[in-house]
């Protein structure tokens, strides 16, 4: 008993160390095609193409933004609209997208940079985003988006 517990803490102590050292996993073809859907998604809002970027969400798929927490559907009524507006509004700068990949589930992390006037108030933020996706018959689907920003500091 001591010993599997010792092999499963440091199993769970390795799997962090080793999604921090970004190991891809799998062909860089699926690494190519994580991004794509990311970067149609974001195409999506920007365009406001409501039904193509909900195409890309996975039928259970969750939003965590604004420390909330909506289903997809929840997603569809509420916030969806107004990520349309503001992205249709503002252009976010957005960093290079970092995939790994595990099998069958893939995660990606990026940052960026927002500027603008959006109903009137001025916006200066950097945020950070991270989605989860997984393959599906049909291709990539996104699971989970979270958000956050912050006012970018002065000076």
């Amino acid at each position: 008993m001591k010993r599997t517990t010792i092999a499963l803490a440091a199993s769970l102590l390795a799997a962090p160390l080793a999604a921090q050292q970004h190991d891809h996993h799998g062909p860089s073809s699926d690494s190519a095609a994580v991004a794509a859907v990311i970067e149609r998604y974001h195409q999506a809002l920007a365009s406001g193409d409501s039904a193509g970027a909900l195409a890309l969400l996975a039928p259970d798929a969750v939003i965590l933004e604004s420390g909330g927490l909506e289903t997809r559907a929840e997603y569809r009524s509420h916030h969806l609209p107004g990520d349309i507006r503001f992205a249709q509004a503002i252009r976010s700068a957005r960093g290079p997208v970092a995939v790994t990949i595990r099998g069958d589930v893939a995660w990606a992390t990026s940052t960026s940079t927002t500027q603008g006037d959006y109903n009137g108030r001025a916006i200066n933020s950097t945020g950070a985003e991270l989605m989860v996706l997984s393959r599906e018959p049909d291709g990539w689907k996104i699971r989970a988006i979270h958000w956050s920003s912050r006012q970018r500091r002065q000076g």
